[in-house]
């Protein structure tokens, strides 16, 4: 499949500071992505060069076969910023119609599409009101609808839910899940609860290093459980499966949880076997869930 993103060797400096180094990555047409690391790692600089905004010292971007920036991607991508805000003078319908209207959509058909991406965000009725009249989660979502114009094929959102309360959090993972299977997105965000649920592909960025890039449980050779105790009783657990067919490592992660790793061509019913044994040896257990954890395959060998 031909990717849509295709970064070879990305490199940025701002004076004497590297925020990016040698970045390689693709992204594929249907893929949910997600952009990891703590402040300062590069997150938003990659998104301002993947924009247009900034250009690379070296190496190379492109966008569905375009470089970053190009005439040829007009309404093909989006972007949100963290911190976008409307005009508190103007009605959010306005200011969305002038958006269609930038992208050389007529008056009316820009109208209509501005009550169409309202309709997805659950905005509908709010057409004529004012920034300042919405609570934040409100404001937020008008923002997102904003991104979804003209139906870009790849939508860029940076922090999309920050500062939302549950419900309107809930809401916009939705909106993304819905719409994931026609649109492509990046997400750079520090929830990796919420990136779990919505990504197929992560990007760690360190330092301006790409650490890791993960993607689902591809790996069918190995297979991973996640053991939470009732007991405080990790040592004696360890011990009773040690010795169960099919089992490659069992490593502690915090107080009274394991990770266990198998190979199921060894033992095809190796979870079965491992409540029975700890059935068999008295051995309470709070919780087994199948795979690893976004957070366990990013940071449990860091």
């Amino acid at each position: 499949m031909k990717p849509i993103i295709q970064c070879r060797d990305l490199s940025k400096r701002f004076g004497s500071k590297t925020v990016l180094q040698q970045l390689s990555f693709e992204l594929v047409q249907g893929d949910v992505a997600a952009l990891i690391g703590p402040n300062g790692a590069g997150k938003t600089t990659l998104f301002s060069i993947l924009c247009g905004y900034l250009r690379p010292d070296s190496g190379s971007v492109s966008l569905f076969g375009h470089p970053a920036g190009s005439s040829a991607l007009f309404g093909k991508v989006a972007a949100l910023a963290q911190d976008a805000q409307f005009d508190p003078a103007f009605s959010i319908g306005e200011q969305l119609d002038f958006y269609g209207r930038l992208q050389g959509l007529s008056r009316k058909a820009a109208h209509e599409e501005t009550l169409r991406v309202l309709a997805l965000v659950d905005l509908a009725d709010q057409v004529q009101q004012k920034a300042a009249a919405l609570s934040h989660g409100m404001r937020k979502r008008a923002a997102i609808a904003q991104a979804f114009i003209g139906s870009p094929q790849l939508i860029l959102l940076d922090e999309p839910t920050a500062g939302l309360d549950p419900v309107n959090a809930l809401h916009i993972r939705q909106l993304i899940s819905h719409l994931s299977g026609e649109v492509s997105f990046m997400i750079s965000s520090h929830n990796i609860f919420e990136l779990e649920q919505l990504c197929n592909k992560v990007l760690y960025l360190e330092q301006g290093k790409l650490q890791a890039e993960a993607a689902g449980d591809a790996d069918k050779q190995q297979c991973y459980l996640t053991l939470q105790l009732e007991d405080d009783n990790a040592d004696a657990v360890t011990q009773a499966l040690s010795q169960l067919p099919g089992l490659v490592t069992i490593r502690p992660l915090q107080k009274k949880e394991l990770l266990l790793c198998y190979e199921p061509q060894h033992n095809a019913n190796f979870d079965l076997a491992l409540l029975q044994c700890l059935a068999a040896n008295g051995l309470r257990y709070r919780n087994l869930t199948k795979g690893q954890t976004l957070e366990q395959k990013l940071f449990s060998a860091r």
